[in-house]
């Protein structure tokens, strides 16, 4: 099995939006080829009343909340509630109108990832997962604790339905200790350190909260894996999956294939036609 390194890493810069919203990007968009099948990653802080409803069609979206009580609803009867550690995964296909609130009172800091689809997956059936942590399946050894909330690890697979391959695990590791995390040799992929501190894959690259890690590659038929040590109590999210490699267009809330695609997507919008 292949171990993978670290290519690049990066510190998240933070801005201020809004008296009640800050957010950074993990994932800046725009970057297709380099982060494919992802499209951004957005970290935000924000409190009731910061996104109204909105569209999307063509991606998914993957919320994962680090603190606060968010709330979801949209308008193909997909709703829920998710507390820290849950994660909601809404595939959007050819059309959904959703919001995501904090509860009143509650502050939300979260993650949000967008996966693209494959153009045969552009329109599919709109789809929404609520993924408990607690009911999540689980692999432990010593001083070592990894969620998998999408994908395996080492044989511990989550039951989450995907439409493009993708493995996201949650990693808890005591200081000084160390664990390795499996991929198939064809996924793209990054780390995102949400506390502490340590070192990462074959080259002992250092990182710290706040920091995220893009994976260097390795040849697409090989089994690989990415080893991490932590130095203090460390909690990583790892994302990975199967590139798409397909051309993206992207405006605002949608992401197709073409232009004419995206014209089309804005009419239906316009037309109500995300309703039906």
């Amino acid at each position: 099995m292949k171990e993978r390194g670290i290519r690049r890493k990066k510190t998240v810069q933070y801005q201020r939006n809004s008296p009640i919203h800050r957010n950074g990007f993990v994932l800046e968009p725009g970057n297709w080829k380099e982060y494919d099948p992802f499209l951004a990653l957005m970290e935000d802080f924000f409190q009731k009343g910061t996104f109204d409803y909105h569209p999307h069609r063509g991606i998914e979206t993957v919320t994962y909340v680090i603190d606060g009580t968010l709330e979801h609803f949209d308008n193909k009867a997909g709703e829920g509630t998710l507390e820290p550690g849950d994660v909601q995964w809404m595939t959007a296909g050819r059309g959904v109108i959703h919001k995501e609130d904090p509860a009143p009172g509650s502050t939300v800091h979260s993650l949000q990832l967008w996966i693209n689809l494959p153009k045969s997956k552009k329109m599919t059936e709109p789809r929404y997962q609520n993924l408990k942590s607690k009911d999540m399946p689980v692999r432990k050894e010593d001083g070592a604790t990894v969620r998998v909330f999408s994908g395996s690890s080492k044989g511990t697979h989550a039951p989450t339905l995907n439409h493009v391959p993708v493995t996201m695990v949650e990693i808890e590791l005591e200081p000084e200790t160390s664990v390795s995390q499996d991929l198939p040799g064809n996924y793209n992929g990054f780390l995102y350190i949400l506390e502490g501190s340590g070192t990462f894959g074959i080259d002992g690259t250092e990182g710290r909260a706040g920091q995220v890690l893009f994976l260097s590659s390795v040849d697409g038929d090989s089994e690989s894996e990415i080893v991490m040590t932590a130095k203090e109590k460390l909690r990583v999210l790892m994302y990975a999956g199967e590139p798409v490699n397909e051309p993206v267009v992207s405006y605002g809330p949608f992401v197709m294939n073409t232009q004419e695609e995206i014209r089309q997507a804005i009419l239906d919008y316009q037309m109500g036609r995300f309703d039906e």
